[in-house]
């Protein structure tokens, strides 16, 4: 049982992100400028973070595009060129919206598949059940640090050809099996929004072992434009496939400018010098909150298994709406800034835009996200937090029962 403590009257005044951008990254970005008539635009900085980002990750290839967003949609975009026809994604209802919005961007069904309340990223036997042979993708979100495969799923989804893609956008630095996240499948997608475990600002990578999704996906970034392949025998063959077009304005497909600039890369690169400390301590920081919750009260049960934490996960172990209240109003008593239905705010079969293609009663098929939907909130962690304001949150959380 955790520790008991009288809670303190003084509010803890607790913001759902803090800057994760220091003074060291500032500086960085001020050297850069200081140059005589620094480059802005995707240049030779891209270059590096995408080389260094490569190398901390595991995976041969990497490209820096304007947010994990857009990472998203020129994976499957990618992927669209090599199924035109269509066919069907296995999604997860609890994953932010772009994920499932990429998906019907790019002329693909969404298929969903329920949760694991243990890791909040879909059951594998849930995914494996919606198999088919118009499946083309398994897009699997590893939801706020938690790790969503098992060797089951890897297996499997090997052994019937179906590619994987991973969305570690809220993950960096998590692992399974001892290695990191974002290497297992075709391809996998980051993030560096402003309070993520590293941040551009804005930003996000498509990572990939495979050369000629990478080639790809460096012109779905820019135009779809040829003169972006980092193969030149590949540009000279699209020269002499199309001699009368100017080599340096071949377009292969219709793609996006989703670039992103050097400014950002600088500030990429200055993150990823400290990015495993950070994600020691926002580790540390979310196993002393579930220490020292209530398990009568609130799930402490996560697999957290090679686990990098990107906020507290805090879901009622029950559906109950008066201690749902209570932990709402007690947060905002406390000035404690919180999002109810965690990931993306719940389950996405309830958002209008589901509802129109998938019809009002599509949520039920998602039980366990739907629990997380009402009960499920996430709280801000980040590097600089105390010890004892995170066993103070605790003690309010635990005097509600």
């Amino acid at each position: 049982m955790p520790t008991t403590r009288t809670a303190p009257a003084a509010r803890l005044t607790w913001p759902l992100m803090k800057n994760n951008i220091l003074r060291e990254d500032l500086n960085a970005v001020i050297e850069f400028l200081r140059q005589d008539d620094p480059i802005l635009t995707q240049s030779k900085n891209v270059r590096a973070f995408e080389e260094e980002w490569s190398h901390w990750l595991g995976v041969k290839y990497s490209v820096f595009v304007n947010s994990g967003s857009s990472a998203n949609l020129v994976t499957l975009a990618a992927l669209k060129e090599l199924h035109p026809d269509g066919g069907e994604i296995i999604v997860p209802p609890l994953t932010w919206v772009s994920d499932v919005a990429a998906v019907l961007h790019c002329g693909f069904t969404p298929v969903f598949a329920d949760i694991d309340p243990r890791t909040l990223g879909m059951d594998t036997d849930a995914i494996l059940a919606k198999v088919g042979p118009r499946t083309r993708a398994v897009f699997l979100t590893h939801v706020l640090g938690f790790n969503a495969l098992t060797q089951k799923l890897v297996d499997e989804l090997k052994a019937r050809g179906v590619p994987l893609i991973e969305d570690v956008c809220e993950s960096h630095g998590a692992t399974f099996n001892d290695t990191k996240l974002g290497t297992f499948g075709w391809a996998s997608n980051f993030s560096f929004y402003y309070a993520h475990h590293l941040s551009t600002i804005e930003g996000g990578m498509v990572c990939t072992d495979d050369e000629s999704l990478y080639e790809a996906v460096r012109m779905m970034r820019s135009h779809g434009m040829v003169r972006e392949l980092s193969d030149d025998g590949r540009k000279a063959d699209y020269a002499g496939e199309f001699p009368d077009l100017n080599p340096d304005f071949i377009f292969a497909f219709p793609a996006y400018n989703v670039r992103s600039t050097e400014v950002n890369a600088v500030m990429g690169r200055s993150q990823l010098r400290r990015l495993d400390d950070n994600n020691q301590r926002r580790t540390d920081n979310f196993m002393l909150f579930l220490r020292n919750l209530d398990p009568t009260l609130y799930r402490t049960d996560f697999d957290t298994d090679g686990s990098c934490n990107y906020a507290f996960t805090l879901i009622l172990k029950d559906a109950d709406p008066v201690l749902c209240e209570r932990v709402m109003g007690a947060l905002r008593a406390n000035g404690i800034e919180f999002r109810r239905g965690t990931a993306g705010g719940g389950n996405q079969l309830r958002q209008p835009y589901l509802r129109r293609l998938l019809g009002p009663d599509a949520w039920k098929q998602c039980p366990n996200a739907d629990h997380v939907h009402f009960y499920g909130f996430y709280i801000g962690n980040y590097p600089t937090l105390e010890a004892d304001r995170i066993l103070r949150l605790c003690d309010l959380l635990n005097g509600l029962k």
